[in-house]
């Protein structure tokens, strides 16, 4: 007998316990579905992979852990820089995707940024606004998806590495958090690396609350049997 298997995109699963988690894995399993990684929050994610790995024998890795923050009260850092915000337009598009290509190698995404791949990348489709100094120098950025359902999540957020440590992230941050506000989202969302104490910190100094760890497991399929 053959096993039949249908490869999906990947799961996003809201929070379950356990046993829930083997049972969902169980279900998955007896479909015949081969599932590329899982997406939740941190212990679910961790109960599922566990439970598709006895299930099936494939091997989780962990690929990212990050922290789900919501915005409570949008608080300007301070001191705040000089400069203002400005919203990122055609002309600009080269220095915008300079900035992603620095951003998805700071946070390991393998991802190709350039004009051919651009409309097929997961920031094409983002609004993206720039941080000026008052001589009109773009020294940050911070894009922002559409509204869903009143959500709008902030992403990404980059500063040049030479230009960090000056408030630039928290202000520009603020500006397109305000413009999400303005806008009518009720949730206004981030996420950030939990190892990185320093973007940890200033989102809650400009008013971002923890909600969750989130983690996601890439699963390498199970070696054949011999024969």
């Amino acid at each position: 007998m053959h096993a039949a298997f249908c490869l999906i995109r990947g799961l996003s699963l809201t929070r379950l316990t356990p046993e829930p988690a083997d049972a969902l894995a169980g279900q998955l399993a007896a479909l015949g579905l081969a599932l590329p990684y899982v997406s939740a929050d941190h212990a679910t994610a961790t109960a599922f992979a566990e439970a598709w790995r006895r299930r099936t024998g494939a091997t989780p890795t962990l690929r990212d852990r990050l922290r789900l923050y919501r915005l409570g009260t949008l608080t300007p850092p301070a001191p705040h820089p000089g400069g203002r915000a400005r919203l990122v337009g055609g002309r600009d598009h080269e220095h915008l995707m300079r900035w992603v290509r620095e951003f998805a190698a700071d946070v390991g995404e393998a991802v190709i940024v350039d004009a051919d791949s651009w409309a097929g990348t997961r920031f094409a489709d983002k609004r993206f606004t720039f941080w000026e100094t008052p001589d009109g120098t773009p020294v940050s950025m911070a894009g922002s998806t559409s509204m869903v359902g009143g959500m709008v999540r902030v992403d990404p957020v980059h500063t040049p590495a030479h230009l960090r440590g000056r408030g630039y992230a928290g202000a520009v941050t603020v500006e397109v958090s305000r413009a999400a506000l303005a806008a009518g989202a009720t949730d206004v969302v981030l996420y950030a690396d939990p190892a990185n104490p320093t973007s940890n910190a200033l989102y809650q100094r400009i008013g971002y609350r923890p909600i969750a760890d989130w983690a996601v497991y890439d699963f390498a399929p199970a070696a054949p049997e011999a024969g």
